[in-house]
C-alpha cells in the first residue's frame, strides 16, 4: 500500500492539490461529543443542518459504513498580504480572503472527481473500488478528519493549521473502500499561544478549541439570516462577508505561501472596494456582480445588511445621502440596518 499511497499523492499534486493526507475512518469520541454539545448548547445558531444526521456527521464510517480510508486534499489559497491591514480603511469593505474570486467548491470538487476517477481506473482491483468525494457538501467533520493526518492540526480557533501553509487551506476528501495505511497525526503545535482567541472582536471562543458560532463574525455575516444583534455591530467594523482575524494572526502564517491558483487570486473590484459603492445594488445588479462567487448565496438583502453595518461604523457622514433611500427599501432587513447606519452617521456628523 506504500506504493499506492505515493502514487495517489503524486497524482493529487499533478492535478493541482498542495497537501495530501490519509485519515482513518474513526474519530475519537471527544470529536463526536463536542459536536453534540455544540448543538445541544445552541452554539450552531441558525445552522439547523448541523443538528441533522449527527450520527452520520460523527465519523466518516458513520456517513458511509463501507469506507475504509479517507484521502484528505488541501488547496492553498494564501493571500499576497496580511488581510488584517485591510481593516484600517474604515470606508472600504473587507471581504474574507476565500471569497474574493470564484467559489472554491467548484474547482476543488472538479479536481476531487478527477482524482477519484483515476483511482478507480488505475487500481488493479478497480472493479471492487468505490469512491465518494466531498468538499463541504455533506455531513463530514472535515477539520477533525484532516487533523488525523500529516496535513496539519486543529488549532485553538478550531480551524486547521499547516506548518507549511499556515491557515490557508481549502479542504476536500475522497472516501474510498481501498484500505490505505493512515498517517501518523500531525502534532498540535499551538503551544501556549492564544493569539487567535485574543484577537477575536466578538469573543467567539469561550475556551481553546471551542467556538460559539453565534458570536462569530463569519457566521453573523454569512449564515445568520435575520438581524445581527446590536451588541456585535460595532465589533463587525467594515467586515461585510466573513472574517479572517483568527486565521490571519496565527504565527504559523510566517511559513504561508501566496496561492498560485488563478481562480483564487482576488478580483480587483472585490479588493478593498468602497462600502458606499454597494449601496445602489438592486437584486439584478447583485447577482451580476457576484456571479460564480460564494457571496451570491447570501442574497442582496443580507449583503446590504452587512454593508450598512460597515457604513455605520465608517464614521463617514458624507455617505448619509446614499443611505437615506434605503430607509424605504422593500426589504425589512435592509430598512432596519439603514436606520441603524443613519443614526450612527448622524451622531458622527454632530
Amino acid at each position: 500500500m506504500t506504493n499506492l499511497r505515493q502514487a495517489i499523492e503524486d497524482k493529487a499534486r499533478e492535478i493541482g492539490f498542495d497537501a495530501v493526507g490519509f485519515a482513518p475512518v474513526h474519530l475519537a469520541e471527544r470529536e463526536g461529543a463536542r459536536l453534540k454539545q455544540f448543538v445541544a448548547n445552541g452554539e450552531n445558531g441558525d445552522m439547523g443542518w448541523m443538528a441533522e444526521r449527527l450520527e452520520h456527521r460523527s465519523s466518516p464510517q458513520g456517513l458511509w459504513p463501507e469506507v475504509k480510508s479517507v484521502i484528505v486534499l488541501g488547496t492553498n489559497y494564501g493571500p499576497a498580504h496580511d488581510p488584517l491591514t485591510d481593516l484600517e480603511n474604515k470606508d472600504r469593505a473587507v471581504i474574507s480572503v476565500y471569497a474574493r474570486n470564484r467559489d472554491y467548491h467548484d474547482l476543488v470538487k472538479k479536481r476531487l472527481k478527477q482524482l477519484a476517477r483515476w483511482l478507480v481506473e488505475t487500481n488493479p482491483q478497480s472493479d471492487k473500488t468505490e469512491v465518494k468525494v466531498f468538499v463541504d457538501t455533506a455531513p463530514v467533520m472535515e477539520k477533525p478528519v484532516a487533523a488525523k493526518t500529516a496535513v496539519g492540526w486543529q488549532g485553538k480557533h478550531t480551524n486547521l493549521v499547516s506548518s507549511k501553509y499556515g491557515s490557508w487551506l481549502f479542504l476536500g476528501e475522497v472516501f474510498t473502500t481501498l484500505d490505505l495505511t493512515p498517517d501518523a497525526p500531525h502534532k498540535d503545535q499551538c503551544g501556549s499561544c492564544t493569539a487567535c482567541q485574543d484577537i477575536c472582536p466578538t469573543n467567539a471562543f469561550p475556551a481553546p478549541y471551542t467556538l460559539d458560532a453565534r458570536r462569530c463574525i463569519s457566521y453573523l455575516t454569512i449564515e445568520h439570516k435575520g438581524h445581527i444583534p446590536e451588541e456585535f455591530r460595532e465589533a463587525i467594523g467594515n467586515r461585510i462577508y466573513g472574517c479572517d482575524d483568527c486565521l490571519a494572526v496565527c504565527p504559523w502564517n510566517k511559513f504561508a505561501q501566496r496561492t498560485e491558483e488563478h481562480a483564487f487570486l482576488p478580483r480587483a473590484e472585490l479588493t478593498a472596494p468602497r462600502l458606499a459603492d454597494f449601496l445602489d445594488l438592486d437584486d439584478a445588479g447583485f447577482r451580476a456582480l457576484f456571479t460564480a462567487s460564494p457571496i451570491k448565496r447570501i442574497g442582496r438583502d443580507r449583503f446590504l445588511r452587512n454593508v450598512l453595518i460597515g457604513i455605520g461604523n465608517s464614521g463617514d457622514a458624507s455617505v448619509l445621502p446614499k443611505v437615506v433611500p434605503l430607509l424605504e427599501d422593500e426589504s425589512e432587513l435592509v430598512r432596519a440596518m439603514a436606520v441603524w447606519a443613519a443614526g450612527k452617521l448622524g451622531s458622527a456628523s454632530q
